[in-house]
């Protein structure tokens, strides 16, 4: 007796993740897991009256989209944010401000994202003085693209309680102008001193934000997250928060949590036995070992080449990273570094090796995020010691390439986001967005992966590191279904595996590079369940 479908799902265009190209098929799926997959005469067997069936035509069904790098809070508070990143002045942005800030009268604070003021006619970092002009009674705090600083006001710095006497706090800045006083520029984890009383918001503010971010997950066919701990992040009070949406069996899509590495085994421990369910478990730990290229924070192995002075820092000392990742080693969890200079990536790589020297060898799945700028001698490493290459690639088109380039000057510039270089030697790729750094919308990274078109929107940035369209998608499946040691459940369509399905409104195969940016989700299906349709056809 042939066990019956809830749902079927048909197209002439079914991407399994299993071959490099898309299959004509049906999808067979009871309860949470798909049953069968074949023909559609084949799948009449599991068919009844109850049986709901979609044929999608041509349009192309893939494995849900799993973003492998996000912050979920930070994401939230974005959603309802102005967004800044079309601004090509400092005029243009605070125009911007002023009119989110007129259409939000009762908003106790402007929070804004995505500037980058080298994108700017000027190319100059901006200050508290013009922002004052603007919003002279409401603070403001304006993430700068990369989320590494932020541009506030002077209402903001009072409410802080930062002045010419406040200190910087340990890897952090409080920029100060010739005569001592603060710009309006903080650096790291000098934005925590305004964070802490601007995202200070009431549990039913957050229930909302954190609706509103599934409902927008959804709607772009991502169907698992990995939330990563930033410095801003209230790690128990989110966790908690995310719980009462599984309890409540709202938590529609699969959350997989990294809280902070730092040396708190013990907390961590506690921390992976509160959550290991299959739609919120903590998966492993997470860390900073720099910043970014363009304020040149990320550390570099060599100094900058338009600031001999500094190679940027590290967030804590070598031997600090060593002791924290052998001892998380030691108790299984996976590790994962924000490393962007080729001097970070290697500290990071030393440190896995070490834990390896220390522990033994074991299927760890550490991964490194970001891999921006390596060093030639580092490339073959990540293979070597089975660390995972988490890479968001519409990275490189957000920067403005000629500020980016001007910084680790023409010799480095050859290792920048050597997507394909690192995936040939046998290391692992997974892909995701960084959100809020980066939209939501998979579609950007697979299209800045498969053209390497770089911010000028002509040219292509190191066409040799261009990946193919399965090779992207593959890296925004089944990668972090195997950083999550979750491939087995996860991550290619397969009999046995859980449903979770994204389809979309064209197949990607069979259009010009270019429409991939203008691709739609037309139904998210997670655990059998759909949680969005858009215009589905359904017999």
């Amino acid at each position: 007796m042939n066990k019956k479908a809830d749902i079927i799902l048909s197209s002439n265009a079914v991407f399994t993740g299993k071959e490099d190209h898309p299959i004509q098929a049906s999808i067979a799926i009871s309860n949470n897991k798909i049953i069968a997959i074949g023909t559609k005469d084949e799948m009449k067997a599991h068919t009844d009256g109850n049986t709901k069936i979609y044929d999608f035509k041509d349009q192309l069904i893939t494995p849900g989209f799993h973003d492998f790098h996000l912050h979920i809070m930070q994401g939230c508070v974005f959603l309802d944010s102005v967004n800044l990143f079309d601004a090509r002045s400092e005029m243009e942005a605070l125009k911007m401000i002023q009119e989110f800030a007129d259409s939000k009268p009762d908003e106790p604070w402007i929070i804004g994202y995505m500037w980058d003021a080298g994108y700017w006619d000027q190319q100059k970092l901006p200050t508290r003085h013009s922002l004052d002009r603007v919003l002279p009674d409401r603070p403001a705090i304006l993430f700068h693209a990369e989320l590494h600083y932020a541009w506030v006001n002077s209402k903001a710095l009072e409410l802080a309680n930062i002045d010419r006497d406040t200190e910087n706090p340990e890897y952090g800045e409080i920029e100060k102008d010739a005569y001592g006083e603060p710009t309006g520029i903080l650096y790291e984890k000098a934005t925590n001193l305004v964070t802490d009383i601007s995202h200070n918001f009431t549990e039913e503010q957050q229930e909302k934000m954190f609706k509103n971010f599934l409902s927008h997950a959804a709607s772009v066919g991502v169907t698992a997250v990995n939330d990563l701990y930033a410095p801003s992040q209230n790690t128990i009070n989110e966790y908690k928060l995310f719980k009462r949406f599984e309890d409540k069996d709202e938590l529609s899509l699969r959350v997989f949590l990294w809280p902070e590495l730092n040396g708190d085994i013990a907390r961590a421990k506690q921390l992976r036995e509160e959550y290991q369910s299959n739609k919120l478990r903590v998966s492993g730990l997470k860390q900073f070992i720099d910043g970014v290229i363009t304020p040149r924070t990320a550390y570099m192995l060599e100094p900058y080449a338009d600031a001999p002075e500094t190679r940027g820092d590290t967030a804590y000392s070598q031997e600090t990273y060593y002791k924290w990742v052998t001892e998380a080693d030691k108790e299984g969890f996976a590790i994962r570094f924000h490393a962007i200079g080729d001097g970070a990536i290697r500290m990071a790589l030393d440190a896995f090796e070490e834990a390896q020297i220390k522990n033994g060898i074991r299927d760890s799945r550490h991964a490194i995020e970001h891999v921006e700028v390596i060093h030639p001698d580092d490339i073959e490493r990540f293979n070597e010691l089975g660390v995972i290459v988490s890479m968001q690639p519409d990275h490189f088109a957000m920067s403005e390439r000629g500020v980016y380039t001007n910084r680790i000057g023409k010799e480095r510039e050859k290792y920048v986001f050597i997507i394909n270089t690192l995936q040939k030697t046998g290391a692992r790729i997974a892909f995701g967005t960084d959100f809020p750094v980066d939209l939501l919308n998979p579609m950007l990274q697979i299209y800045r992966a498969i053209t390497r078109i770089d911010s000028s929107g002509k040219d292509v940035w190191h066409p040799h590191e261009r990946i193919t369209l399965s090779e992207a998608l593959k890296a925004y499946t089944l990668g972090p279904a195997y950083g999550t040691f979750t491939e087995n459940e996860l991550g290619t369509l397969e009999v046995g595996k859980v449903a979770d399905i994204t389809v979309l409104d064209r197949n990607l195969f069979d259009v010009p590079a270019e429409q991939i940016k203008a691709a739609k989700t037309v139904l998210t299906m997670v655990d059998g369940q759909v949680i969005y349709e858009r215009n589905s056809i359904k017999n």
